[in-house]
């Protein structure tokens, strides 16, 4: 039975899931744990589909309002691993406004329940700050068991 769960997560989520429910890959490379990782916690690629981030890693002088520039060696590197493990399945099979996680279909719906004033928190400060709630986030894990709303 394990075994057939581990299969039916592996296709549903694509080769960025692990058995365990991990929704970032096995590897994730020096240069993206280098450069992505000094400003904010790495996210799993696989919460935005190809194009979004083909249109993040071409606009990187304008990264959500921060110069994020790396040298093109870089961009190729980064733009590779973001692009093989991509969102490909039904909740990223479209590019949300602006190709902010935090606006895709799918946030939104699993978030509906979180108040404006949890968002606004002291430990929480914006919908992009995963680690506030998700313990163990930056390890690629979002399962609800690792959830602690800051109250």
């Amino acid at each position: 039975m394990k075994k057939l769960l581990t299969i039916v997560v592996f296709v549903i989520y694509g080769s960025s899931a692990l058995a365990d429910g991990n929704m970032m890959p096995l590897r994730v490379p020096e240069i993206v744990q280098n450069e992505c990782a000094s400003c904010h916690m790495i996210y799993p690629p696989a919460f935005l589909p190809k194009e979004s981030w083909a249109r993040i890693m071409t606009t990187l002088d304008k990264h959500y309002g921060t110069d994020a520039s790396l040298d093109p060696q870089s961009i190729k590197e980064v733009s590779q691993w973001l692009n093989q493990h991509a969102g490909t399945y039904k909740r990223v099979n479209e590019a949300p406004p602006h190709d902010r996680m935090t606006e895709s279909a799918w946030f939104i719906k699993k978030h509906r329940k979180i108040s404006q004033a949890t968002w606004k928190h002291a430990q929480v400060k914006s919908k992009s700050n995963c680690m506030a709630c998700h313990t163990t986030a930056d390890k690629g894990q979002y399962d609800d068991d690792f959830v602690k709303v800051p109250k």
